[in-house]
């Protein structure tokens, strides 16, 4: 395998200066050496500014898999349905057979599956109080019957019920469970700021930048990075969100509460696996196989989306290109009637594997080396698709939403979605003395990630 190092000049330029004054890296010196100014001879100028890192942006994760919704509320509430049927972990006394399991809603008459991880055996509920269970067994006279059970933990679920002839019914009712949700926005702000002298001085490079900002002044390129900036802090301060715990040093400072992001409710609500890991060369299909058994037991939602660093999307080409027996050597990746005159395509967008499709994408995020791709630690997000059903407290009704989505503060006196204005005495603005322009940036929001347990952290 080809090793790639780079060179010193390979990261001049990363960061931006943070300081408001002419750098040497911030423009070309003719002074001193071959390119002193008091040479007879002019070096050849490049005048347009080389766009080496491309579009710098990391933003865009959030625009195709959710959607932006105005709230007028300081936290957004929602509710998510609990399951259906009745399981529980619970404890046996093998000598009586009751099993404690706190806070259960089994009633008598019920019958149940119980399980040790070796013995499975079904029985019939005879009393139940609170907290505990007694079974009967209907094989066996007793738990300790030949010594299938021994004290220890058990699993059970409720599969049905029995009565006699000529009784009363079931004394009790299950109220169906759910769960409520909450979360916070949060107020992200940032300023560009250029003094009047400046703004009116005109450069020999002409500069260009990812908000279309081109010519020769050099604050609309500064002011344009810093918008686009903001922009993709917007989403990845929803992606990495933290909620300020409680003793936290963040905690203690008055007015910050922090967010729950992304990554932090699939840590805290969903699922993280490194079934599908980017420095095994030997991917398989049994890594996904694992991924399926985790989502069966979940909403089992049939797309789903992948986004992943470079190392997994690879890896996963390599697997999906080892199915075909005659791609030897992975010469027919993809496509399989590749011909000499036509491209080779050697990766895939997608997969069937059971009664599940995955949909496979680069996250840039993960791969820029100014991001995710300086840590390294996720290598990739599993995003179900479609929308789901909740109950959403402020409209009062069921609706319908991603299940990832952006909620922002917005009402008819002011919308806080992306708000930018500019102040001071220069280009335009004159609402101060103040011999220079600033652009105001501010964002109210935060990340609504609803039935997390579809969700999953590749790390």
């Amino acid at each position: 395998m080809a090793v790639i190092t780079p060179t010193g000049g390979a990261n001049l330029n990363a960061v931006p200066a943070p300081v408001k004054q002419t750098l040497s890296t911030n423009y070309l010196s003719f002074t001193g050496g071959a390119n002193d100014w008091s040479q007879q001879y002019l070096p050849e100028l490049y005048e347009a500014e080389v766009e080496r890192y491309g579009d710098r942006s990391v933003s865009s994760f959030l625009r195709m898999v959710g959607a932006e919704m105005p709230m007028t509320s300081d936290q957004v509430v929602w509710s998510e349905q609990g399951r259906l049927h009745l399981s529980y972990a619970g404890t046996l006394v093998a000598a009586t057979g009751v099993i404690t399991a706190n806070g259960h809603a089994v009633r008598v008459g019920q019958t149940i599956v119980i399980s040790d991880g070796s013995t499975t055996v079904k029985a019939y509920v005879s009393a139940t109080t609170t907290n505990t269970i007694t079974a009967k067994r209907y094989d066996k006279a007793a738990f300790t019957t030949d010594s299938d059970f021994s004290d220890g933990a058990v699993n059970l679920f409720v599969y049905g019920s029995e009565f006699a002839k000529g009784t009363t019914g079931i004394s009790e009712s299950v109220t169906p469970s759910f769960q409520s949700f909450t979360n916070q926005p949060i107020i992200i702000k940032d300023k560009y700021e250029v003094s009047g002298s400046d703004a009116s001085q005109i450069g020999w490079v002409e500069v260009t930048g990812e908000s279309g900002q081109s010519g020769y002044l050099w604050y609309l390129k500064a002011e344009g990075d810093t918008r686009t900036r903001f922009e993709d802090y917007l989403e990845m301060a929803v992606v990495e969100g933290e909620t300020a715990a409680a003793g936290s040093g963040a905690a203690g400072i008055t007015g910050i509460k922090g967010t729950e992001g992304l990554f932090a409710a699939i840590e805290d609500r969903g699922h993280v696996t490194a079934g599908v890991d980017g420095n095994d060369p030997a991917e398989d299909l049994s890594d996904f196989d694992e991924i399926l058994k985790k989502l069966d037991k979940q909403g089992a939602i049939e797309e789903n989306m992948l986004f992943l660093n470079r190392a997994v999307s690879l890896n996963i080409d390599d697997m999906l290109a080892a199915q075909n027996s005659y791609g030897s050597g992975g010469t027919s990746y993809g496509v399989f009637s590749n011909s000499e005159d036509m491209a080779l395509n050697l990766g895939f967008s997608g997969f069937r594997r059971g009664s599940y499709d995955f949909y496979k994408t680069d996250w840039k995020y993960l791969n820029d080396a100014s991001t995710r791709g300086l840590v390294t630690d996720i290598r990739g997000v599993l995003v179900p698709a479609g929308t789901s059903t909740i109950y959403d407290q402020t409209l009062g009704k069921n609706i319908k939403r991603p299940f990832l989505h952006v909620r922002y503060r917005a009402s008819e006196a002011d919308d806080r979605r992306m708000k930018s204005w500019t102040t001071g005495s220069v280009g335009g603005a004159y609402t101060s003395d103040l011999d220079a322009m600033e652009v105001h940036y501010l964002s109210e929001r935060c990340l609504v990630v609803q039935g997390a347990n579809n969700f999953m952290l590749l790390n």
